[in-house]
């Protein structure tokens, strides 16, 4: 066999745990039923090695115009359309 030698495992930037949140930029519905793309924040809901899965609360869809009946999108864990939640400021309790 051919002796192949490396210089150091690929690193993962980012990652994903079950029940991490993160944003996602898909075509989804706002507040109004109103379809859009943009950032939409959803739950991690499966990793495996290369891809993972995000459901959200809201209506998503495919790039077809499908809605996806279980508002679960996948996506590979290296996609530039995913990224972590940003932290959302809470107004203090009273």
């Amino acid at each position: 066999m051919a002796n192949l030698s490396f210089s150091a495992a690929p690193e993962k930037e980012v990652e994903y745990l079950v029940g991490d949140y993160v944003e996602v930029l898909c075509d989804h519905e706002n507040k109004e039923g109103d379809r859009q793309r943009g950032w939409l924040t959803g739950i991690v809901v499966q990793v495996d090695p290369k891809i993972l899965a995000v459901q959200f609360e809201e209506k998503v869809y495919l790039t077809d115009g499908w809605m996806i009946p279980d508002h679960v999108l996948w996506s590979p864990i290296t996609s530039p359309k995913i990224r972590a939640a940003r932290k959302v400021k809470r107004r203090p309790r009273k």
